[in-house]
């Protein structure tokens, strides 16, 4: 059997890929995969990593020198691999679409969440105060919402949208021809939302889309969800608008600096970092912890895809096939 090391493992990885697994030899690591840790890769014939694993240069050289020629990523997103240097020296797989569903449905779960004060209601409830004051939200149902990419999570997000009553502007460099959806230019999008819902992967293009500038075009005080990557929002010119209140509010499922501090326990340890502790502290932030993706559907396609992806890499190197994979980045 072929040997995988699988590295930044969870509890609901090893249940999930051990459920689908029959063909390899799975070592779980509970420790990212960076240039400190690499060296556990000695011996293995392939990687498993995930978004906050750091794939530099260094790391790249070493699975090569350790003979290993695919990285295989139980995710959508690779913007934390160095792909330049990796072009040519090992092969990278994605699981581009596990379940776009489970994304949209977070990402409108926390709008109405923070748009309702269900959690603070929640709290109340809990300490038997039943007080409505300060709860008042406002109906979703005429109101505009821009999504900013269109892939299949941002086209699921709209069709949730629509049920609502909401109507949709979108913005995307690579619009869907003959599509029913309603584009328009980003500074427009920005000027004339009230909820603002980023679905797009992160790259030298789109990285801060929302920044102090893109802040400055909202005057219809919007919602800002991000479910997406965090490098897609300046946190700084975020948390400006926040105090500014030139935002109603904002819901976040992901960070620009949450490599070493979302899927770990932090709660006994001082944070350092200013704006993230800001933001947390806010009543009109949500903050959960990249979990949109968390669902058992998703769960099963990312273990069937990413175990695929491998099947078809060992397969096509036994017949000396160097064709592209099907999931290849």
């Amino acid at each position: 059997m072929k040997k995988l090391a699988f590295f930044d493992t969870k509890p609901y990885d090893k249940e999930w890929f051990d459920k689908y697994n029959k063909d390899y030899e799975i070592t779980y690591f509970e420790s990212k995969l960076t240039a400190r840790s690499v060296k556990l890769a000695e011996g293995f014939d392939a990687v498993c990593a995930f978004v906050n694993d750091q794939i530099n240069e260094y790391v790249i050289d070493k699975l090569c020198e350790y003979g290993i020629g695919i990285i295989a990523m139980r995710c959508a997103g690779y913007n934390n691999i160095d792909m330049k240097y990796a072009k040519d020296k090992i092969k990278v797989v994605r699981v581009p679409a596990y379940s776009p569903y489970a994304v949209a449905e977070h990402a409108m779960a926390m709008l109405q969440t923070l748009n309702r004060h269900l959690h603070k209601a929640y709290n109340r409830t809990r300490d038997f105060n039943f007080s409505i004051v300060g709860l008042t939200g406002t109906d979703l149902h005429g109101k505009t919402a821009g999504v900013i990419g269109t892939g299949k999570i941002g086209r699921v997000f709209i069709d949730i949208c629509r049920g609502f009553g909401i109507n949709v502007l979108a913005y995307d460099p690579y619009p869907i021809p003959d599509s029913d959806i309603n584009y328009t230019d980003l500074d427009t999008l920005l000027r004339e939302s009230d909820i603002i819902s980023l679905h797009c992967p992160l790259t030298d293009e789109t990285y801060y889309t929302l920044d102090k500038r893109a802040f400055r075009l909202m005057t219809k005080k919007p919602y800002i969800i991000n479910t997406s990557r965090g490098g897609l929002i300046d946190s700084s010119a975020l948390l400006d608008a926040l105090n500014s209140e030139t935002i109603r509010g904002a819901v976040l499922d992901v960070y620009e600096e949450e490599t070493e501090l979302f899927y770990e326990d932090n709660s006994d340890k001082i944070i350092h970092d200013d704006v993230l502790s800001l933001l947390v502290s806010r009543p009109n932030v949500i903050i959960t912890s990249h979990q949109a993706f968390l669902t058992e559907e998703a769960l099963a396609a990312i273990s069937e895809t990413t175990l695929g992806n491998l099947n078809e890499y060992f397969s096509k190197k036994e017949n000396g096939d160097n064709e592209k994979l099907t999931n290849e980045v």
